[in-house]
């Protein structure tokens, strides 16, 4: 916990920025009717029978710091799908930084080895080498300012009915182009000195 309270404090440095990391999951759901638009003096009638499409995985990363974010859906959350969002993070997303420092929970695919099971060994040690891990404790997922990112996505984009994983992928690319456009920043007020008082409880007792 202290490890990532600590990062939270650094300053904005492009060279090393802070990213947080986090997944989730959204069902696919189509209608089987055909949902009657809303018109003046009447809202939209949706009917309560619906089919399952499957479920699509969704991955989100965000900089605290500069108010950026990027969230994309797949089909399977493996750990060659984890492996090559951090390539596109490191490559494509912050390609001048010197190391990344990413806070992620324990997830089991939430690893260098799972950049040595998709890649050459060259290739993964490349992108290994300018990864800096923080993971957030055991039942300390509060702690990755993801989760944040992610109940407002939830809030704002996926909390309606979505039939396919085309109509998911534009509804979060446009989502994301909107919460980048206003450059919303967490403001993260929860420190060390904080948590040595308030979680005084899960301190050994010496």
């Amino acid at each position: 916990m202290e490890d990532v309270l600590q990062v939270y404090q650094l300053p904005y440095d492009p060279n090393y920025p802070q990213v947080c990391m986090d997944e989730t999951n959204k069902q696919l759901i189509g209608e089987v009717q055909a949902p009657v638009a809303c018109a003046p003096g009447r809202p939209a009638l949706i009917d309560h029978e619906y089919v399952r499409n499957g479920v699509a995985q969704i991955f989100l990363e965000v900089e605290p710091l500069a108010g950026k974010r990027h969230v994309a859906a797949f089909e399977h959350r493996t750990r060659k799908d984890w492996a090559w969002w951090i390539k596109g993070m490191l490559d494509e997303r912050y390609p001048n930084a010197i190391r990344v420092r990413l806070v992620l929970d324990n997830l089991n695919t939430h690893g260098l080895a799972a950049l040595y099971e998709t890649f050459e060994p060259q290739e993964a040690r490349r992108l290994a080498e300018r990864l800096e891990f923080h993971y957030t404790p055991k039942h300390g997922s509060w702690l990755n300012m993801a989760e944040i990112e992610l109940s407002a996505l939830t809030g704002q984009c996926l909390d309606r009915r979505i039939p396919d994983l085309e109509t998911l992928r534009s509804y979060l690319v446009a989502w994301e182009n909107d919460r980048n456009n206003r450059q919303s920043k967490i403001d993260w007020r929860f420190s060390t000195a904080d948590a040595r008082i308030k979680l005084k409880r899960l301190y050994p007792k010496i």
